[in-house]
């Protein structure tokens, strides 16, 4: 696992074969951050990490200099994986959580500008991960929630839909909470 651009660009981090989460691949990393980067002014953005597995998307995150970064990871083994890598990185703007992203959703929190989410491709409640994120109030008016899936799942149903990238098999849905309310 490699982060691709910003601060800590190229450093490296290894989770062990054994690790059960499965990392947005360099290819499609690169290719949404270069989409973000003419979007979001870095400097101004909190940002959400729902189901973070190996925090790929955090540090990527907080590499390009988001003001502040949550993780949400309920595995143990992950989360201590992500506060590892942060010691490592010397990163204090990423904050992880260790919690039920459902769980985490129900709770009053500040909204964020950017939420990015990963759920496990196996997750049985997947197709309910867009509509409970923006029915919960976690975004910012104006903000931008992007899940990540495979070809399996279809959104462009949802009137908060904006659009559909695709990078190999890794496709990213983007939902806006202003659009179609």
């Amino acid at each position: 696992m490699r982060i691709v651009g910003g601060l800590y660009k190229g450093r490296i981090f290894t989770p062990g074969k054994s690790f059960k989460a499965r990392p947005t691949t360099d290819f499609a990393k690169e290719n949404l951050f270069n989409i973000l980067e003419n979007r979001i002014n870095w400097e101004e953005t909190d940002a959400l990490d729902l189901f973070a597995g190996t925090g790929s998307i955090s540090y990527e995150l907080a590499s390009r200099g988001c003001r502040q970064v949550t993780a949400v990871e309920q595995n143990f083994r992950h989360y201590q994986f992500i506060r590892q890598v942060i010691a490592d990185l010397g990163a204090t703007n990423i904050r992880p959580l260790r919690d039920d992203v459902f769980r985490f959703l129900g709770r009053q929190f500040p909204p964020f500008d950017l939420v990015f989410a990963d759920p496990p491709f196996d997750l049985p409640a997947f197709d309910t991960v867009p509509e409970k994120v923006l029915a919960s109030g976690i975004i910012k008016r104006g903000g931008l929630f992007i899940l990540e899936h495979s070809q399996d799942h279809h959104y462009d149903h949802l009137p908060q839909f904006r659009e559909l990238r695709t990078y190999g098999s890794v496709y990213f849905s983007f939902f806006s909470p202003d659009s179609g309310c």
